[in-house]
């Protein structure tokens, strides 16, 4: 792990995508963060305080939608970039995921470039 990367929070309940994610983000000199279901999700970002969160929508116990809204929400919290990680390509989620606070939202399969660009956008390196 290193030491003085930015602190990134994956939630995503597919443990393949989510490794995958891991190992890129690593590579990238991220500390990574992982939670398997909304509400894990909800607690390690308000605990570890990560400098951004990948978030997926689907996901078991509280939906991406209500995990986003619920940190937006909250003053400690709402300063932490989200970027919605999804399956869900209709501009009605676009546009909830948006509503919802998420500072990007990115559709899989997704491209790694896409995504740490969007990272560095963000947070930086």
């Amino acid at each position: 792990m290193v030491e003085n990367g930015k602190k990134i929070l994956i939630v995503e309940d597919e443990p393949e995508i989510a490794n995958v994610l891991k190992m890129r983000l690593e590579a990238n000199n991220y500390q990574i963060l992982l939670a398997e279901d909304g509400v894990e999700g909800l607690n390690k970002a308000r605990t570890e305080k990560p400098d951004l969160i990948v978030l997926d929508i689907r996901l078991p116990k509280l939906d991406g939608f209500k995990v986003s809204r619920m940190l937006k929400f909250d003053e400690k919290y709402a300063k932490i970039p989200i970027i919605m990680l999804t399956a869900r390509v209709q501009q009605a989620d676009v546009e909830q995921g948006m509503d919802a606070g998420a500072n990007a939202y990115m559709t899989k399969p997704y491209k790694a470039e896409d995504l740490l660009a969007k990272i560095k956008e963000l947070i930086g390196s």
